[in-house]
């Protein structure tokens, strides 16, 4: 616009110039003349030339060139205010192009849908059906988009509160029911197992009850029978330390030889101490017969007369029961049927021998 205005501006610039050129000449040929008749008839001093009406135009033509600048510079700020507004417009296009390509891909990978079936089969030119309170369908109404918008704001919240969806949810329902439900079959049957198992211990704890009673009564009579062998005179007895639970109960050994006030059989000989643990032994052997019966010394610790009493159970023992017995007394050896030991030649070799007695008797 500049150089617009200025090629208009040249030519009347440079007429004005060419007019105040011509009005100079004219003047200074008027003054010379007037000056030339002053000097030869002696008249007034030549007036000087006169330039205000050249510099008033050039006033007029520098504010109009200001003015036209001003309208110029008024223009450029217009140009680019409509540039600006142009490329706002064009960045607002792209971004609802850009929007709107979103909201397409969005809708074909989350409903499978065009938009143009979208609009079809879902646009606001359709009724909105109204559902009951069972979901099924009551009515319709029309379409309002402010109300709308407000359903849709709920239901995003009420899906925002609901959290992520597992889209395998059902799946893994159906599994962890089936799990569930074998489980529960497994636990059932354990439960009927654990009955079945409770009800067989109950039947060997009674059974177990019945058994320990008859064996303890038995032992019982035998040990007082016993007993009263071993220590002529004297008594010993089996007491129960609980006899309401056959099961864990104990069993105190009470002794009390004759002429003695024992509390504790620690108070005994050690020969007393001996005949009472055999007394206990060989109560359970006629209590509860074996086919034989193996015995280590037991009469180590006896005297003549206590080894004699012995001895006499041992042979009510031999009726009903094969005795394999270690000894070193000879009264033992003397009532048995056979004898079997180890001698040592001269040459220092071991030899075992076997003797029966019923042979030299």
């Amino acid at each position: 616009m500049r150089s617009r205005a200025s090629s208009r501006l040249t030519p009347l610039w440079e007429r004005r110039r060419a007019d105040s050129r011509a009005e100079g000449s004219r003047r200074r040929g008027s003054g010379g003349a007037v000056g030339r008749a002053g000097a030869g008839g002696g008249g007034r001093p030549p007036a000087p030339p006169a330039h205000g009406g050249a510099q008033t135009d050039r006033a007029g033509v520098e504010t109009r060139l200001r003015s036209a600048r001003e309208a110029e510079r008024e223009q450029r700020r217009s140009l680019e205010g409509l540039r600006s507004t142009a490329h706002a417009g064009e960045l607002e296009r792209a971004t609802r192009e850009a929007t709107l390509e979103s909201l397409r891909t969005a809708i074909l990978e989350e409903l499978s849908l065009s938009t143009g079936a979208l609009v079809e089969d879902y646009g606001p030119h359709l009724p909105i059906p109204e559902l009951d309170d069972d979901g099924e369908r009551s009515g319709e109404r029309a379409y309002v988009r402010a109300e709308q918008e407000r359903r849709l704001q709920r239901a995003r919240r009420d899906l925002k509160a609901l959290g992520k969806v597992n889209p395998l949810a059902l799946e893994e329902f159906a599994a962890l029911e089936e799990r569930h439900t074998y489980l529960v079959q497994q636990l059932e049957d354990l439960r009927r197992s654990r009955a079945d198992l409770e009800e067989i211990i109950r039947d060997v704890d009674r059974h177990v009850r019945e058994v320990f009673t008859r064996a303890f009564e038995d032992t019982q009579e035998q040990f007082v029978r016993v007993f009263a062998t071993l220590f002529p005179g004297g008594e010993g007895r089996l007491v129960l330390t609980d006899p309401s639970d056959m099961l864990a109960t104990g069993i105190d050994v009470h002794a009390k030889p004759a002429g003695k006030k024992v509390k504790r059989l620690s108070l005994l000989s050690g020969g007393e101490r001996s005949l009472t643990a055999i007394a206990m032994l060989v109560a359970i052997f006629k209590a509860r017969p074996s086919p034989f019966y193996v015995m280590d010394e037991v009469e180590a610790a006896l005297d003549d007369r206590n080894l004699g009493r012995l001895l006499t159970i041992l042979q009510e023992l031999q009726t009903s029961s094969q005795l394999i017995v270690i000894t070193h007394q000879k009264r033992t050896m003397e009532i048995a049927d056979a004898l079997y030991g180890v001698s040592m030649r001269g040459d220092g070799i071991t030899q075992v021998i076997s003797q029966r007695l019923a042979e030299l008797r």
